[in-house]
């Protein structure tokens, strides 16, 4: 048997008896069970897992654990007081996302054309570091979503889209649809996707600071 980590968390009544909780210093992982010959693409462990995620999070805001990352019993991890820190000043907030098309997507550079796979990775950031909204719809979101967001960042994702990471208090999730909504009238020639809650992700990172 072995396990799947899903989410950090500050307090071990966060996870159970939702999920295991495999204590990590002053934190905990949550964790389900999964069979050893049991592949980790497996559809029905990963509608298990995104069930078992959205119950954690209406629970309590966590620190997400990319998908695959697995252990046995014992949790090596870094940056714990980070983490602890991270969990105790955004114990109140959940993350939402914006993503939009760019309005003028570069081609993905091809791989083939390097010579130099250094010079290859310029190439493909420039590429995606090029990807623009447009410029009203962009004024627009910042006019309607961030009032409401306690942070924000827009992220190149890649060459084709633009994404808005906003870091939003529980209670004004709710808020943030109806701007959604507003949004979606005051630019309907755009299409764009609002989702979320979501666990911390971009605002637990120490790269995005």
């Amino acid at each position: 048997m072995k396990r799947v980590a899903i989410g950090v968390h500050l307090r071990r009544d966060d996870i159970e008896p939702l999920a295991a909780a495999v204590p990590a210093g002053d934190v905990f992982f949550s964790a389900v069970e999964v069979a050893d010959d049991q592949p980790l693409g497996d559809r029905e462990l990963l509608l298990r897992v995104a069930q078992v995620r959205a119950a954690l999070l209406e629970r309590a805001t966590f620190i997400a654990v990319r998908y695959g990352y697995t252990f046995a019993q014992e949790v090596e991890a870094r940056h714990l007081a980070r983490w602890k820190e991270t969990l105790e000043t955004n114990r109140g907030n959940v993350e939402m996302t914006l993503k939009v098309a760019a309005t003028s997507p570069r081609a993905r550079p091809d791989r083939h054309a390097f010579t130099s796979g250094a010079d290859y990775l310029r190439a493909l950031q420039e590429a995606t570091q090029a990807a623009a909204a447009d410029p009203r719809f962009r004024a627009e979101t910042e006019r309607l979503i961030i009032p409401h967001a306690v942070r924000h960042r827009w992220i190149h994702r890649d060459e084709k889209s633009l994404e808005l990471a906003a870091l939003v208090a529980r209670e004004g999730v709710d808020a943030v649809r109806a701007a959604g909504e507003q949004l979606r009238r005051a630019c309907p020639e755009v299409p764009f996707l609002l989702s979320g809650p979501w666990p911390l992700e971009v605002f637990a990172d120490a790269d995005h600071e």
